[in-house]
């Protein structure tokens, strides 16, 4: 079985980082709301006061901001055979800049947080640009 790209590597990765994220912005919502509140049909909004609670979840709703456009650049580079290179250097980048982004968010470092953000950004434009053609 040959090896698997490198941009295939670091999308399942990805999966992973978009699981860790969801518990993170999941579980103290629970904590604080209540499971009865959780699993209803939560007609009725509430909001959650910790302030981890709602950092985890502003950082995944930024991580579901660009994951598309990631998946998306991800599997053309490998469908259209131009994986490796620039692009895979990218996916790596990419998922290193959002792996070190939550951290970031959570224990409160502004512009760290702005600098990643903007990092991984540039990451998808370098597999953009790998895609037609750099």
């Amino acid at each position: 079985m040959p090896p698997l790209p490198t941009e295939i590597v670091v999308l399942g990765l990805s999966v992973v980082l978009l699981l860790v994220q969801l518990f993170l912005a999941s579980v103290p919502v629970t904590l604080e709301l209540g499971g009865s509140y959780q699993a209803g049909p939560r007609d009725q909004p509430r909001t959650v006061n910790s302030v981890f609670a709602g950092r985890a979840a502003r950082a995944f709703r930024n991580l579901l901001e660009t994951y598309p456009a990631f998946v998306a650049l991800a599997l053309a580079l490998t469908v259209t055979g131009r994986s490796g290179g620039l692009g895979a250097l990218a996916a790596e980048l990419w998922l290193a800049m959002r792996l070190l982004y939550v951290p970031a968010y959570l224990i409160h470092l502004p512009f760290a947080r702005s600098l990643l953000w903007f990092g991984s950004l540039l990451a998808l434009l370098a597999m953009l640009a790998r895609l037609f053609g750099a």
